[in-house]
């Protein structure tokens, strides 16, 4: 395999989407800078470790072929970031997006063409305002400030949450009513359906429950969260500070220009105090980790109504057993009966010679109703029997 990749200009945004999949499509990555511009790269994985300066391990994470968990790594020139079907790599001033013909990734490839071009050009004309105004366009480009990984980062976070959230709204749609024809008619389709979403829900739990725990493992450790500020750590490289120039592969653009800059303009304690300083990175992964969570609160609310349906199932099917158990009682105790009348029946009809059977006819119908009487006050006792012992209901 060749390291260098082969790289094919994109003119037309919608060239990607009429593009054709390829004997290679599994090894195609999108890369956009931080100017919104995009080319469709074709290349194997060595060129790709080359240019983003990460270990085979990293981008085994974001093979298709492999199962891996969500996962978000910080590097010291990339972030590795598998979310679902995002899977990407985020450098200083390019995103490397893999599969860009997927359907689901094309949402992700058009929003980060939509947003990274125009927050870029705010800040250059904030940083053309500082020199000309000063304090004032300072002040009012605050809000802009975010580096280019975290803007990638969060078009990632903000389009798998709503994603997980719409399939979760498609879940709750289809899996109430379905639960409220469970509860009106226990039948064989309505239990079949049920089980199949609540396999999909667990599923899907399961996949939220992936995205959540790794944004909470991020904000749990600061660390982890600081590894994520690539802008500061090429900054620190760039600085006066320490006395070493940029790398030799990232290219030059506006974006860094301005960032190398402004590091240029901080004091050493200043810069040394900013490297700790991961509050926007951490306001960032809480809001949505609140979105994330507020998710698989509501899967967790389906699961419980599903619970609840299944107890009520199983209180009705006990109460038809226990009706059941009744109904065999009293044909238990009615055939013990009949067995004692057909008994006596029995005895006075053996075809066998007595003397007392002689003479004695008008008996037969005192002893007919002598033991259908006894037949039936014995199963009246013995129902109520089981009526003051509370085996039927009254």
């Amino acid at each position: 395999m060749g390291r260098d990749g082969y790289i094919v200009p994109v003119a037309d945004p919608q060239a990607l989407k009429k593009a054709k999949l390829g004997p290679n499509s599994s090894r195609s990555w999108i890369v956009i800078d931080s100017a919104g511009g995009d080319t469709i790269l074709d290349a194997d994985k060595y060129a790709i470790m080359h240019r983003v300066q990460i270990h085979a391990r990293d981008l085994r994470i974001l093979d298709p072929m492999l199962s891996y968990p969500s996962t978000i790594l910080g590097r010291e020139r990339a972030i590795v970031l598998n979310l679902e079907h995002i899977k990407a790599i985020i450098t200083a001033e390019e995103v490397f997006l893999r599969d860009p013909l997927d359907k689901n990734v094309m949402p992700v490839v058009e929003e980060l063409r939509r947003r990274l071009p125009a927050t870029n050009s705010n800040r250059e004309g904030q940083s053309d305002g500082k020199e000309l105004v000063g304090q004032h366009d300072a002040e009012t480009g605050e809000e802009d400030e975010s580096p280019f990984e975290f803007r990638a980062l969060e078009v990632a976070l903000e389009t798998i949450c709503s994603f997980l959230a719409a399939r979760t709204t498609e879940l709750e749609s289809e899996a109430y009513p379905a639960l409220d024809d469970l509860t009106t008619k226990i039948s064989s389709r309505n239990l079949d359906r049920v089980r199949k979403l609540k396999s999909k829900m667990t599923r899907l739990t399961a996949r939220v429950q992936k995205v959540r725990d790794e944004l909470e493992q991020l904000l749990d450790d600061d660390d982890d969260m600081a590894d994520l500020y690539l802008s500061r750590k090429l900054d620190s490289a760039s600085s006066p500070v320490s006395g070493s120039g940029p790398a030799n592969w990232f290219l030059a653009s506006p974006t860094i220009g301005s960032k190398i800059s402004r590091a240029s303009r901080a004091s050493v304690a200043t810069a040394r105090g900013d490297e700790n300083d991961v509050e926007e990175l951490e306001m960032l992964l809480e809001a949505y980790f609140t979105q994330i969570d507020g998710t698989l609160n509501k899967l967790n609310t389906l699961r419980e109504y599903i619970d609840d349906t299944e107890d009520y199932i199983n209180i009705q099917l006990d109460n038809h057993r226990n009706q059941l158990i009744q109904l065999e009682l009293f044909l238990s105790s009615g055939t013990v009966c009949l067995s004692i009348y057909s008994l006596v029946a029995a005895i006075f009809g053996m075809n066998i010679p007595y003397t007392w059977n002689e003479g004695f006819g008008y008996m037969f119908k005192w002893v007919v109703i002598v033991a259908g009487l006894f037949s039936a006050i014995l199963f009246v006792l013995i129902i109520s029997y089981a009526r003051l012992k509370g085996l039927v209901g009254s």
